[in-house]
């Protein structure tokens, strides 16, 4: 008798065995997809439609207005590149983007954060000078070759503002000081 209840033993070990390394890959499964991180949050290119953009003017330097983009939204968002600038109702194309202006990383906007870019708008070499009452701003996508977002019209100070052709604007900054240096 003790024969046969050994070789039942035998048979059903391995049985019981495939049964505990089950139940420990189904625990192992279950502690890594609890372990595994959460899929972040995508963050999109800032739009008009998620900031809140002001113009102002500054003391220093001369013939430099101030622009602003206060994340409104509740995510991050990025303000790729440069702000694309229309300068008055009738302009033809946007300000130039001031090459030696880039940062070294995309500017990142947490909820209520700002970014600043400096507008200059008018030098003695530039040519065809004219005043504009209005700046239109769209943000730029990622790829920095077009817009994003709908145009947000700003009425400029002081009744307007004179413009020419060496108008221009600096990539967007974290900080006022590096939007106006």
């Amino acid at each position: 008798m003790r024969i046969s209840h050994r070789r039942a033993a035998r048979a059903a070990a391995p049985s019981v065995l495939v049964a505990v390394l089950a139940l420990a890959g189904v625990q192992a499964a279950a502690q890594s997809a609890d372990a595994a991180p959460k899929k972040a949050t995508a963050i999109t290119a800032c739009t008009t439609a998620k900031t809140k953009v002001t113009v102002t003017p500054v003391t220093r330097p001369i013939n430099h207005l101030l622009l602003k983009a206060t994340n409104t939204s509740s995510k991050p968002c990025y303000a790729y590149g440069a702000p694309y600038l229309r300068a008055g109702a009738g302009a033809q194309s946007s300000l130039v983007w001031d090459r030696n202006s880039i940062p070294q990383a995309v500017v990142t906007l947490a909820p209520g954060e700002s970014a600043y870019a400096g507008i200059g708008t008018y030098t003695p070499d530039g040519v065809h000078t004219y005043k504009a009452k209005t700046l239109g701003v769209f943000f730029s996508n990622r790829a920095m070759n077009g817009s994003v977002g709908a145009e947000k019209t700003l009425k400029l100070p002081h009744g307007g503002v004179y413009f020419n052709s060496a108008a221009s604007v600096t990539y967007w900054q974290n900080s006022v000081e590096d939007a106006l240096n």
